[in-house]
Formats: C-alpha cells, sequence, structure tokens
C-alpha cells in the first residue's frame, strides 16, 4: 500500500482524470466505484490496473485485493479532491477495458439456445447500465451494441450495472446492420425487433425460437427502418390509457422475461 498525501500525485492521475472520454482514451481505462462494484471488478477477468481506498477502509479491503495490484491510500479529504464531491463509499478502482471483441469470439456456434441482446443506438449510459443488468439477470448469452451506442464503460453506467458489465460478454460493433446479418446466417438467430405499433405481435402471444436477437431502439426514435428491415418478426407491447411508450430498460426486462421463461 502507498500512501497518497496530494490529489497531484501522478501515482493516482488515471483517477484525478475521471471524465470517461478521457479515460478511454488513455489507453482504454475505466472506473468503478464503491464496494460492491470493486470486489466484482477484482473477481472478474477484467485486468485491475490499481485501487485507491480511504485510510478507513484500507485494512479492511486490502486484504481482497491481488498482490500485483498497486493500492493507494489517501485520507477522506485527499479522497473527496481527487474525486471531486464527498465520497463515502472510499472505495474506487481503475479498470482496463481489454481489447475490442468480434461477434466469432463471444457467442458459441454450437450452442442450441440462444438469446442475444441488440442495442442499436442508445445514448443514455444509465438506460444501458440498466439493460446490461436486466440482460445478465435473465441469463442473455451477449450483449450486442450498435456503433452508434454510448460507451458501455462510462463510469455512470458501470455503476447502474452493479457490476453486471464484468460478467456479460460484450460486443461493440463496427457495423450492426452486418453483424445482424451474420447472426442470422451463421447463427440461424431469429431477430426480433422490439416495435410501438399495432401491426407488431403481441408479446403475450409471441413464441420463442431456439435462438432469438432481441433489437432494442433509441430513446427517442426507437429503431431505425434499416434495423426493422434486417429483422425476422416484430414485436410489440401494447400500452394503455394514453402512454405511448415505456423506459427503454423497463421494456427491454419485460421482453426478456417472456422470452427467457
Amino acid at each position: 500500500m502507498q500512501k497518497i498525501t496530494s490529489a497531484e500525485d501522478p501515482l493516482i492521475a488515471a483517477f484525478m482524470a475521471m471524465k470517461d472520454r478521457e479515460l478511454a482514451r488513455q489507453g482504454g481505462r475505466f472506473i468503478a466505484e464503491g464496494e460492491h462494484l470493486v470486489r466484482r471488478l477484482l473477481a472478474s477477468g477484467y485486468q485491475t490496473e490499481s485501487v485507491l481506498l480511504a485510510e478507513r477502509r484500507a485494512e479492511e479491503l486490502a486484504a481482497v485485493v491481488p498482490k500485483d495490484v498497486p493500492i493507494y491510500v489517501a485520507s477522506s479529504e485527499v479522497l473527496n479532491r481527487i474525486v471531486g464531491f464527498k465520497f463515502h463509499s472510499g472505495v474506487l478502482a481503475c479498470g482496463l477495458r481489454g481489447p475490442r471483441r468480434m461477434l466469432e469470439e463471444v457467442i458459441p456456434i454450437d450452442r442450441e439456445r440462444l438469446r442475444i441482446v441488440i442495442c442499436e443506438d442508445l445514448n443514455n449510459a444509465e438506460n444501458l447500465g440498466s439493460i446490461v443488468r436486466v440482460a445478465a439477470g435473465f441469463g442473455a448469452d451477449a450483449l450486442l451494441l450498435g456503433e452508434r451506442c454510448v460507451d458501455p464503460f462510462f463510469r455512470r453506467c458501470v455503476r447502474v450495472s452493479m457490476g453486471a458489465i464484468f460478467s456479460l460478454p460484450l460486443v461493440q460493433s463496427f457495423n450492426l446492420l452486418a453483424d445482424l446479418g451474420k447472426l442470422r446466417t451463421h447463427w440461424q438467430v431469429e431477430l426480433a425487433a422490439t416495435v410501438l405499433c399495432d401491426s407488431g405481435e403481441k408479446l403475450a402471444d409471441a413464441v420463442q425460437s431456439p435462438r432469438m436477437g432481441i433489437l432494442l431502439g433509441s430513446e427517442a426514435q426507437g429503431l431505425t427502418e434499416a434495423a426493422i428491415s434486417a429483422c425476422d418478426r416484430q414485436i410489440t407491447i401494447p400500452m394503455k390509457l394514453g402512454t405511448d411508450s415505456l423506459n427503454v430498460a423497463v421494456a427491454a426486462g419485460i421482453v426478456l422475461f417472456h422470452f427467457t421463461r
């Protein structure tokens, strides 16, 4: 453990540069905040670059940190200056996201049953974090993100996912429409678009297929016509009392519950 007495100490530069885009540019780093997230990061396959602890938490948590991971310890006052606000948890870690993975590395070719969650264009980190947690909770095999989606390793997304981002296989697509075509031809995945229209199958009546990809659209516009056209079927959750739609993460939970029962 190394004592940190100044927020300007270069050893904790990654924690000082906590803006998400800066961390991504600095070697693909991300920050995990709080004891539960840090413990899950340490137990995952992702590399932990360093851990930053408040003095009052150091003795308790140092035992769970691998010996090759540096531990930095600071007073609550210094830690608050590093983070920029009063940080009650006193536990932070800097992780490395590793190389970007492709479909072939993530999705098994010979599995009889597949459930893949596909987000075309989500721009809210909290919504994406919730969907990560929902997908992991219902046992999805992978999460496929379109090229315009918010970064899943943004701090708020990692926090809202409650660490599920560390266990759910993840692909950030360079070309989503091409990857949808691969899922259909190479993996025989049936693609289901979630839509808001009366012509779609009502979710309650929708029959499961062995291999399914469930597409979710953007918060404001839903799925693009190109994405819908790439799908085999359209699924809708009927609305009542003048409600136009559900929050995308809520809708994801309902649809995944139906298709994973």
